[in-house]
């Protein structure tokens, strides 16, 4: 690890934080390219897997199993958390990314409903399992890597770069659904072409481990494991076997915070980026095609303002950037959906672009705003278990529930009145939580990029201890 410390200040390596921004944010496009061509295709995989004279039950059965996978990632959590408390962060996130490829691969081999039937869906169920079950310890892993290895007043911007990855799997994911489905028919799209996202999954599974083996151990977790080793035995056993039980109710005012902001984000994430697509074609009769292409643009457009959101919350805090999102939800929800319900190309794409611009919102500050809630001997445990609860519970759920409503209700607005709603859970989290932003992660020192700033740092801490006695 390079890394020195100066009087318990942390001066990391630039040029290995790169790395680490690069490799994390690289193989977690990997793993949302896999986890996202499945939203993008949905509409086939339902005439595949779930034929029914009924477009909309079709629909259902296949949000049904993109839903159940979001089942088990609080399980996926709770395994992977506290394996990566107590074995590294990046040897679980090496795991991750094989079972993630490998499941989503799987899919890619099952064969259809009209081949062997029930048995169809039911691989398709076991297949999205296993994703789930992997991306259980994605996000909380990722994050929390590029949080412990970023310097305290470049968290926020470093952080952006992990959604600039998912972002670009997206991208890759949908650009590539779009590309089949203008140059494939129906028939050759259902008979073999909707396979191909799916297969690609194996190369890109090995490129992405190869990344994350080259990657060495965080900071701030070599540094617990350092103090781990010069302190007496029992206590070094005990907190290398953290419990869950500590890891939820020993944390459970942060969890809380963790919940209520991750609901918002992925409720909102996942109607805009997942359920969007499909909203368009099944419920405005939208063409797939040009559908497909407006999201691509919105998203495309959400990575250019990433990085830049991401340097606005290191300056003025992740707490002002995530509330402007809620109150953007808050107010836009409805106007954009009209706009999107007009109809024309122009009013979707403003639509559409007005609800990117709030979501970049969230994707800019939560990968730094989140890490920071928990402390480092369970950060990546308390944060899997937190973000995959919701996840499971409101995020996940948005395209099947959204579905549902509208088809018990008839109101096609449903889509503005659920992401209001989840604005509102947000800004009550926004509004409790601290700032984070230019301060350690707790649980670890000040972490900076030059032994100049470090001795600036021990300076001034000396100052104040010496004001203190005085």
């Amino acid at each position: 690890m390079e890394k020195r410390t100066s009087d318990e200040v942390t001066v990391v390596d630039p040029a290995m934080v790169r790395r680490a921004v690069s490799a994390a944010a690289l193989g977690n496009a990997m793993e949302w390219f896999d986890f996202g061509v499945y939203s993008y295709i949905a509409v086939t995989l339902g005439h595949v897997f779930f034929p029914s004279g009924n477009p909309t039950a079709q629909l259902l059965s296949t949000f049904g199993a993109f839903a159940a996978a979001f089942l088990v990632r609080p399980i996926g959590g709770m395994v992977f958390g506290p394996l990566g408390d107590r074995i590294g962060r990046q040897k679980v996130l090496a795991i991750t990314m094989i079972m993630m490829a490998a499941g989503t691969f799987a899919i890619g081999l099952i064969p259809s409903y009209a081949t062997i039937g029930v048995g169809a869906p039911i691989l398709l169920l076991a297949a999205r399992l296993v994703q789930g079950f992997s991306t259980g310890g994605e996000y909380g892993g990722a994050s929390t890597f590029i949080a412990e290895y970023a310097p305290d007043k470049k968290r926020g911007f470093l952080g952006s770069w992990l959604e600039f990855g998912t972002l670009a799997g997206y991208v890759g994911g949908a650009g590539l659904v779009t590309l089949m489905t203008a140059l494939l028919s129906t028939h050759d799209l259902h008979a073999w072409g909707w396979r191909i996202p799916f297969l690609i999954a194996g190369p890109m599974g090995i490129i992405g481990l190869y990344l994350r083996m080259r990657l060495e151990e965080t900071p701030a977790f070599a540094r617990l494991e350092k103090e781990a080793r010069t302190k007496e035995k029992e206590r070094r056993e005990a907190e290398k076997r953290i419990g869950v039980r500590e890891m939820v109710f020993g944390q459970w005012r942060a969890m809380l915070l963790c919940v209520g902001l991750v609901l918002v984000f992925n409720v909102t994430d996942y109607m805009l980026l997942s359920y969007m697509p499909s909203y368009l074609t099944s419920e405005l009769k939208y063409d797939e095609t040009h559908g497909l292409m407006v999201v691509l643009g919105v998203m495309v457009v959400m990575m250019g303002v990433q990085p830049f959101a991401g340097r606005l919350s290191d300056r003025f805090g992740r707490r002002p950037v995530i509330a402007a999102g809620c109150a953007g939800f808050l107010v836009l929800s409805v106007p954009a959906l009209l706009l999107i319900r007009q109809g024309s190309l122009a009013a979707i794409a403003l639509g559409m672009g007005a609800l990117g611009l709030l979501l970049v919102c969230f994707t800019a500050a939560m990968p730094s705003a989140l890490p920071a809630l928990f402390p480092t001997k369970v950060r990546y445990g308390s944060l899997s278990i937190g973000f995959n609860i919701s996840v499971s519970l409101f995020g996940g759920t948005t395209p099947l529930v959204v579905t549902a409503l509208i088809g018990a209700t008839g109101n096609k607005m449903m889509p503005a009145y659920y992401m209001m709603a989840a604005a509102v859970i947000g800004g009550i989290a926004v509004w409790r939580m601290s700032e984070s932003a230019r301060r350690p992660l707790p649980g670890s020192p000040p972490a900076v990029e030059t032994e100049a700033e470090a001795r600036e740092i021990v300076r001034a801490s000396r100052g104040a201890e010496a004001a203190s006695a005085a």
